[in-house]
């Protein structure tokens, strides 16, 4: 049996960053939370997901921008490097599928639904 380690992270895109040849993606997730007086409060959990396809990297800085609703999937992959004498332990959420699902739209306080002259 063939073993696997994946991610799967639909939200909105915070930050996009180049570090050498790879591409940062913030996204951030909303997981709502049922409060003691039945109302539900957003608990927001930040991602980090890094591209290295050329394309893919290409597409993104192209056709996304911050607040853009996204769907990003990948493998999880451990890691480390020497900094400063000690090892640090990373583990990397490494993109291999990334869609647009929603370009992000800005609210406009002249474009309210209620008449605010009545």
């Amino acid at each position: 049996m063939r073993g696997t380690a994946e991610f799967q992270i639909i939200g909105r895109i915070g930050r996009i960053a180049t570090v050498g040849s790879t591409l940062k993606i913030n996204i951030a997730s909303d997981y709502p939370r049922k409060q003691d007086d039945g109302t539900y409060d957003d608990n927001t959990h930040w991602n980090t997901v890094t591209v290295f396809a050329e394309r893919t990297i290409e597409w993104i800085k192209a056709k996304t921008k911050p607040g853009d609703l996204v769907h990003a999937r990948g493998c999880i992959r451990n890691g480390s490097y020497e900094k400063d004498g000690d090892t640090v332990y990373t583990t990397d959420l490494v993109t291999t599928e990334f869609l647009l699902l929603a370009k992000h739209q800005p609210k406009d306080a002249d474009d309210s639904i209620i008449d605010k002259e009545a």
